[in-house]
């Protein structure tokens, strides 16, 4: 399969890429940076391609509105996510690839050329996955009833995208979006962790899409209250030890209960509650298995008053006892 991409009135290609069909574990991976700061253009993309597989995380500004040119020769599916906001807009000061809305679904495309306009002064993060057929069915069998009508769609050779329309992007999949794109591996290391994390990503998406035809409502947070969640989500980080009361942290960032309870349930794909156990428990599980720190130790780190609530707590979210993993 050969994909290329550029933007209007360039000659330059974004990029050209000639990836074998063939799903080969043992291919080379190739990565590669291309970067434009010009006016009209503000684009920094990594690139990463192998044996049936290419990935591009980039981020696109835009002085004017100017289309992107795309063609594909073959069969591709595709994994896409787009992050969008202003540029006037601000976290804080603090820079976020994903903060503002999102949106992303699973697409197969046959042969085809295409053009999509990019606004102006949005900032645009778009992570993409572009798989062979071959590549996509080495992970997920053909056969498997998670994507059965997709699959059907397939074999007729018509495009056509998993869900009629796309869906807000989980905490999940931000969460394996920034383990691809920030992997500190190398060679054949990194090219199995990136396999392990598609697949990740992919059964994320598959458990959202195929949540039923009735699609639900987009998330409705619009405006300031995007801004206002992800500084209740930063607050959460830093505090979850001991964190805010909902009515606590609704006063913080200026947003009533209900919208923050709701709000965060439909922006970031978890409860507030649910993402501030995520936090106390991938930390004690760090805490036992790398700093080696007693059951008692790692119940105080992560804010327990009581080491049998803790483990209770731990045993719940991973099905075995702390005690399994302390020294």
């Amino acid at each position: 399969m050969v994909i290329k991409s550029r933007i209007e009135g360039m000659a330059d290609w974004l990029f050209i890429e000639d990836v074998p069909d063939r799903y080969t574990p043992n291919y080379r991976l190739i990565e590669k940076e291309v970067a434009i700061h010009r006016k009209p253009v503000f684009l920094a993309s990594h690139q990463l391609a192998t044996g049936g597989l290419f990935m591009m995380n980039s981020e696109i500004l835009f002085d004017e509105p100017l289309n992107i040119h795309t063609e594909v020769m073959g069969e591709i599916i595709a994994s896409q996510f787009i992050f969008y906001r202003r540029a006037s807009e601000q976290s804080k000061g603090k820079p976020n690839t994903f903060y503002g809305r999102s949106r992303h679904n699973i697409r197969y495309t046959p042969t085809t050329s295409s053009d999509h306009e990019i606004k102006k002064n949005i900032d645009y993060t778009y992570f993409l996955v572009v798989m062979s057929k071959d590549y996509y069915f080495n992970l997920i069998d053909r056969h498997s009833l998670v994507h059965e009508d997709f699959v059907k769609e397939i074999a007729r050779g018509q495009y056509t995208s998993y869900a009629s329309e796309d869906f807000p992007v989980t905490l999940e999949m931000r969460r394996v979006i920034d383990d691809l794109v920030n992997c500190r591996q190398h060679g054949e290391l990194k090219r199995i962790h990136t396999e392990a994390r598609i697949l990740e990503l992919l059964m994320y998406q598959l458990e959202q899409l195929n949540g039923g035809h009735d699609r639900p409502e987009l998330y409705s947070v619009k405006g300031d209250d995007v801004m206002r969640l992800e500084q209740a989500r930063e607050i959460l980080k830093e505090t979850f030890r001991h964190p805010p009361t909902q009515r606590e942290l609704s006063r913080m960032v200026a947003l009533n209960e209900f919208k923050l309870r709701r709000g965060f349930k439909e922006y970031f794909g978890t409860t507030v509650y649910d993402y501030v156990t995520r936090l106390r428990m991938e930390h004690a599980r760090k805490l036992l298995m790398e700093d080696r720190m007693s059951i008692s130790e790692v119940s105080h780190e992560v804010g327990f008053s009581h080491q049998n609530n803790f483990s209770i707590a731990f045993k719940k979210y991973f099905g075995l006892p702390p005690s399994d993993l302390a020294r």
